[in-house]
Formats: C-alpha cells, sequence, structure tokens
C-alpha cells in the first residue's frame, strides 16, 4: 500500500516537474492578427504547432506594425520572464538588434520570421521577397501596354521585407519599359494604402497600372480606385494572398497577388527554435516558397 502511494506521489511530481520544465517560446509578430489575415495565419501556425509538439507559446504584437519601441519593450519583459526562445518578425532590424544580441547572451535560441534582422547568424524563414515582387511586376508587365504610367505603393522599407518587395518591383517594372510615376509608402496599412493612393491618382489620371506591397494596401487603393471611377483602367497587383485579397481577383477587382505561406513561417518558426534550443543547426535561410495568384487559382486562397 505505502508502494503504491509512493509511486503514485512519485508520479504526480513527476508530471508537475515536467510541466514546470515545459519550455515557453515567444513568437512576436510585427502587427496583430485582429484585422490582418497574414498575422492571424502566422499565429495560427505558431500555436498549432507549439500544442503538437508540447511546448508553452506566448505570441505578441505591437499595436501597429511601425511601433518599433512597442515591440522592444515586449521582447525585454519576455526575456525578463524566461523563455527559452525567440520566433521573431522584426519591426525595425536594425532597432530589434541589440535586444536580439542580448537575448542569444543569455542563452535564448532566437529565428526571424517574415523579415530577416540585422544580426549574424539568425536564422531567416520566410519569403523571397525581392523574387514575389520580381514575380509580381513581370505579370504586370505582361497585362499594361509599354510606355504606360505606374505606381508602387511601398510597405516600410527600412524594414527588408519592404525593402526587398520595393527593389524587386522597381527593377521588374523598369526592365520591361514601363514608366513609374510614383513610389509611395502606406506602411503597410489599408486605410493609408487608400489615402497614398487618392494622391497618386490626382496627380497621374493616367495610371494603367499598381503594385501593391500587400494586400492590406492594395484593397484600400481598391477602394480609392474605386471611387475615382478607374478601377477598369488600373491593373493592380498585391502581395500575400490574403483570402479577402483573394476574394477581390475572384470579383475581378485585384487583378492579382503573390501568395506566402504565413501558416508555416509560424509553424516552421517554432520547430526551427526547438531544434536550436535541443542542440541542433539550422540552414541560413528557409525558403517558404511564393505563386502568383491569379483568377485560375484564387479559389484556393479564398
Amino acid at each position: 500500500m505505502h508502494k503504491l502511494i509512493l509511486a503514485a506521489a512519485a508520479g504526480i511530481i513527476g508530471a508537475v516537474a515536467t510541466a514546470a520544465s515545459a519550455q515557453t517560446i515567444l513568437v512576436s509578430m510585427k502587427g496583430p492578427g485582429a484585422g490582418n489575415p497574414f498575422w492571424a495565419a502566422v499565429e495560427r501556425g505558431a500555436t498549432e504547432k507549439a500544442a503538437e509538439m508540447g511546448v508553452d507559446v506566448v505570441v505578441l504584437s505591437p499595436p501597429t506594425e511601425s511601433d518599433v519601441p512597442a515591440q522592444i519593450a515586449q521582447v525585454e519583459d519576455q526575456l525578463a520572464k524566461g523563455v527559452d526562445g525567440i520566433v521573431i518578425a522584426p519591426t525595425d532590424p536594425n532597432a530589434l538588434a541589440p535586444v536580439i544580441d542580448e537575448a542569444i547572451a543569455d542563452g535564448v535560441s532566437v529565428v526571424f520570421i517574415d523579415t530577416k534582422g540585422a544580426n549574424e547568424g539568425v536564422t531567416y524563414i520566410g519569403t523571397d521577397n525581392q523574387m514575389g515582387a520580381s514575380l509580381a511586376a513581370k505579370h504586370i508587365c505582361e497585362n499594361v501596354e509599354e510606355g504606360a504610367d505606374v505606381a508602387i505603393l511601398q510597405g516600410i522599407v527600412t524594414q527588408s521585407t519592404g525593402k526587398a518587395r520595393a527593389d524587386g518591383s522597381h527593377e521588374g517594372l523598369s526592365a520591361c519599359g514601363l514608366n513609374i510615376v510614383a513610389e509611395q509608402t502606406g506602411e503597410w496599412d489599408r486605410a493609408k494604402g487608400l489615402a497614398v493612393m487618392e494622391n497618386i491618382i490626382t496627380g497621374n489620371p493616367n495610371l494603367k497600372g499598381v503594385f501593391a506591397s500587400n494586400d492590406n494596401m492594395g484593397l484600400g487603393a481598391i477602394e480609392a480606385l474605386k471611387n475615382a471611377d478607374m478601377l477598369d483602367q488600373v491593373f493592380l497587383v498585391g502581395f500575400d494572398a490574403n483570402p479577402d485579397a483573394a476574394e477581390s481577383v475572384l470579383a475581378g477587382e485585384m487583378a492579382a497577388t503573390v501568395a506566402q505561406n504565413p501558416y508555416n513561417m509560424g509553424a516552421f518558426g517554432i520547430e526551427s527554435v526547438l531544434t536550436l534550443i535541443s542542440g541542433g543547426s539550422l540552414d541560413p535561410v528557409i525558403d517558404t516558397g511564393t505563386v502568383l495568384v491569379t483568377m485560375e487559382n484564387a479559389e484556393d486562397f479564398n
């Protein structure tokens, strides 16, 4: 009887010890999942993979993708609480670099998702954004007459994602002989995308094509084009293949969008940081791939 009690007690203590030793991973996203299907998919991928692998996950984001101090404060707070690993999409890679260095010095494993960081030797998991933007530019070139006026809605170009998409689209649109009349940032935001598009339309009534560096801005631009009765004359391609953008493509509004795999960014992020925690190694870059989403395949992303 005493042996049974002792065995049961040992089992309880062992379970408590296992629970107490469960690893905690911080997933620090650039923006909140609410209102942005891209970040919602990243969060879902991370939380589902964490549950599958038996680890705890804390998902945090600043109020907006431009609120760099808020993200830094969140990461510092979680480091103070003793997280074992960090999966992070940095709002500003250079500004986040010191706190990432601090984490690594403290033995915390780190991987970047979506946006490549400035810290040497830290694996990046995400899209080849320059290639994806080139894919979008090629599609615009194939559907807009050479010499026509086109515009680029940039993201935040201090981020590697924003710069890569700006560079890839600019190079692609210039190479095929289109006339880039505007390159302005909408800071990844739908309302700002609408406002910037209104300004571009005012100065460029002959606009024929637009590359929007993400679907949020692209959908805002679609609203502006509708309001100006110009939707039929402007060929607009977005980036991310969010469900609402796929719906816009199916409705014949947005011409196309470039698909990423945000779910895999979250899931691969968890897997990869756990590999590091267990003493394993990673490739410098893990590419999650891109594909052009048009009327033909948009139903797969809706």
